[in-house]
């Protein structure tokens, strides 16, 4: 597993509580995706495990360490979905917990990864309550999320609460610069775009994906040039459309900042000749209701079962060239 170089004073921070003898046994971990927490579970969970630590490092060279190392370790549980389903549940948890309360099969600390808590549901969480509250001997809960106001309260009020920053802009910068080969206000725009994450930004500048933003970025110039958004719909109308409109509605807040002259602001920085032409092309009351807009039709496509895709994006982009025309008519289709 990768590690990356701002997970180095968390984890120093989080080995240096169990040290003092003051570590927690069910660590709730609060961070982006993209920021490393996966990482940073993988490094402590191997701290916790290592049979002869050299004070905050594991050692790698124990059997411990060496079945962490190939993937192996019978004391290191992974809870996830079971293939094909998105949530956690009961019986994945309550087999868990009696695999817990069985001896640990190396003689050590057992630990609980869990990537994302949001996917237990209600039930499972319920029946891992308990286990929490009074964890078997030697046994470790890593909890991962990106949203903790989903996790029911009882659920968090068990947990000690960490949260994973994004880090400082210029490391983001430097390590980004490291990875990859692109401009500094590409490598700027992908970070801001990925609300500081670095290895989301990395992702974003990968070839293929990055030239799906330039394109969508150049068809719509043309189209508000020629007053044709409904031109605009093949490069909306993808597997990835939820992306594609995030970037829309990105470039459509950054024309509202263009025009209360906070330009310097503004998330799609190697975007700045198309963001200023969106803000000359329509009043701040028409860039904010269309980007509502595309929001709104953003979380449809991502939460109706069966929703037409492409349907919906031509009736928004209408909505949207009324919108800028002047014309009252509103676009409406039942879904």
């Amino acid at each position: 597993m990768n590690w990356y170089p701002w997970l180095n004073a968390p984890y120093r921070q989080l080995v240096g509580q169990h040290l003092a003898g003051r570590g927690h046994h069910a660590l709730l971990i609060h961070a982006l995706s993209g920021n490393g927490a996966d990482a940073l579970i993988y490094g402590l969970s191997r701290w916790l495990m290592c049979q002869k630590r050299q004070g905050e490092k594991s050692c790698g060279e124990c059997h411990s360490c060496r079945l962490m190392l190939a993937g192996n370790h019978p004391d290191w549980h992974v809870l996830s979905p079971e293939k094909g389903k998105s949530s956690i549940g009961v019986e994945l948890v309550r087999n868990l917990i009696d695999t817990l309360y069985s001896h640990a099969q190396q003689g050590g600390a057992k630990v609980v990864w869990l990537p994302q808590a949001e996917s237990l549901t209600d039930a499972a969480a319920n029946a891992l309550l308990k286990t929490l509250e009074e964890p078997p001997e030697n046994t470790y809960f890593l909890l991962g999320c990106f949203e903790p106001s989903r996790l029911l309260p009882t659920l968090r009020s068990r947990c000690f609460y960490w949260h994973l920053a994004s880090p400082e802009t210029a490391l983001s910068m430097q390590w980004l610069g490291r990875q990859i080969s692109a401009e500094p206000v590409a490598m700027l725009a992908a970070l801001q775009l990925s609300e500081g994450a670095p290895i989301a930004a990395e992702q974003l500048l990968q070839p293929v994906r990055w030239a799906q933003r330039t394109a969508l970025c150049q068809a719509l110039a043309e189209a508000l040039a020629r007053q044709d958004l409904l031109s605009l719909l093949p490069q909306l109308n993808q597997d990835n459309v939820a992306d594609c409109l995030y970037w829309l509605s990105s470039l459509l807040l950054d024309a509202l900042k263009w025009q209360q002259g906070a330009g310097n602001f503004i998330v799609n920085q190697d975007q700045r000749t198309l963001v200023q032409q969106l803000a000359e092309s329509a009043s701040i009351a028409v860039l904010l209701k269309s980007a509502n807009q595309w929001l709104r039709c953003r979380h449809q496509l991502s939460s109706v079962v069966g929703v037409n895709r492409e349907l919906l994006l031509t009736e928004q982009l209408l909505n949207w060239e009324n919108g800028l025309s002047g014309a009252d008519r509103t676009f409406s289709h039942s879904l």
